[in-house]
């Protein structure tokens, strides 16, 4: 199917199912604006260490996407960017589209030289702060596009200006500065995605009061070859081997104070992370403490594997408090057993907390004519005509599922296109 268009498609947000629209639509010849505010592409897909249920990595999939990308002449990428605004109506919105000052333009090589004079550090976002990177950093190895860029909060600019002078390729300026670009759409996708529930929020549970307790985000990091560890599973106070690690389950979610939904991946993502913890310590002890375990369909024979692996226990009880041993760095879990029908404490080298999925797009006012339900998600039966979502602006979904509705939303969206 070949398509003319005067206005593109614009794709709002570059995670997979973002990738996953913008690649399906291009493909059948129709033009896409791919709008993401990181300085890179994947999401939070690129942060992951491994899938459920094949524990495969992801980024062998994402090069795949990302050489689609660049070979493709009808997908236009705007990264570092975000909507401003959007107005108008089907066959004629209009964007307003702020993108940060570009450090940095496409004559990187990403030879690395700028990192190795840098005298600045910052906090490493994307290993949820665990570690840092230079101001000059690129965010991971197989990022896409594929050079470096400049943290313009922490640069200190030409007062510096020490990556200039080892640039041999004329590719830094350090005077950029931003923009503002008005884009027309004939078709807008939101594909916005979600973020990790502020597990702080639950005061009960010790996060960012007790040393050793993480999120499953952070934890998937500590994890991955490339995060801040090197993939050793160590806890955050003292690098100690984390052999003893305990789950906690519906970190916010299920419950009216805080996420009333259930984010539906949690467990799975719980059960892949007990994976990591048996693979790097054969002697190690996993205890997850649950309210359901959900894994449906295709899924139930993963959980089965897990559950039947005799150095992991999973206790049906809600955990009520958590703190931590002054003298030795431990984690201290006081909890539920609803089928010993007692109150335990049982003591753990670090915790990790299953915080459920917040979509992105919740509270961010810059919407504009799409319409989120009362937990900030976009389901299409409340969207106007021409506007949609995919993946997690959606619904809570996993990665396999992303895939398919983003596939289904980009058919969708060229119905009725000329």
């Amino acid at each position: 199917m070949t398509q003319s268009m005067s206005k593109p498609v614009v794709v709002i947000g570059g995670g997979i199912s973002g990738i996953t629209v913008a690649l399906e639509a291009a493909e059948t010849g129709t033009q896409v604006t791919l709008v993401e505010k990181e300085p890179y592409l994947g999401g939070r897909v690129v942060r992951m260490h491994q899938y459920f249920p094949k524990l495969c990595s992801p980024l062998c999939g994402m090069e795949i996407n990302f050489r689609r990308i660049k070979s493709n002449p009808d997908v236009r990428v705007i990264t570092n960017a975000e909507v401003q605004s959007v107005s108008g109506a089907k066959g004629d919105f209009s964007l307003k589209i702020s993108v940060k000052p570009e450090f940095i333009n496409d004559n990187c090589t990403a030879c690395g030289k700028c990192v190795e004079v840098c005298p600045v550090e910052r906090k490493n976002d994307f290993n949820y702060s665990m570690d840092n990177t230079k101001a000059v950093y690129m965010a991971h190895p197989m990022a896409y596009p594929s050079r470096y860029v400049i943290d313009g909060d922490v640069c200190k600019g030409s007062e510096c200006g020490e990556c200039v002078k080892v640039c041999e390729y004329d590719a830094i300026d350090l005077n950029g500065k931003g923009k503002t670009l008005d884009v027309k759409a004939e078709k807008i996708v939101y594909a916005t995605g979600w973020k990790p529930y502020d597990a702080a929020k639950i005061t009960t549970l010790g996060f960012g009061s007790v040393k050793n307790v993480v999120s499953n985000v952070m934890m998937e990091r500590i994890a991955a070859v490339n995060g801040p560890t090197g993939g050793r599973i160590i806890r955050p106070s003292d690098g100690k081997e984390a052999k003893n690690i305990i789950f906690v389950q519906c970190a916010g979610s299920r419950d009216e104070n805080h996420l009333p939904y259930c984010s539906s991946v949690c467990c799975l993502a719980t059960l892949k992370q007990t994976t990591y913890v048996r693979e790097a310590y054969p002697d190690s002890q996993v205890t997850i403490f649950y309210i359901d375990i959900r894994s449906p369909g295709k899924y139930e024979t993963f959980y089965a594997k897990v559950a039947a692996d005799k150095n992991v226990t999973l206790i049906k009880g809600k955990v009520a408090k958590i703190v931590e041993d002054s003298e030795t760095g431990d984690v201290i879990v006081t909890a539920e057993d609803v089928h010993g029908g007692k109150k335990i404490e049982q003591r753990a080298d670090m915790v990790v907390l299953a915080t459920g999925m917040e979509p992105t797009a919740s509270g961010n006012g810059l919407n504009g004519p799409a319409v989120l339900d009362d937990s900030g998600f976009m389901p299409p039966t409340l969207q106007q005509d021409g506007i949609f979502s995919a993946g997690v602006a959606k619904m809570p979904f996993d990665v396999s599922t992303c895939l398919q509705d983003a596939t289904g939303t980009a058919i969708y969206t060229l119905k009725g296109t000329s």
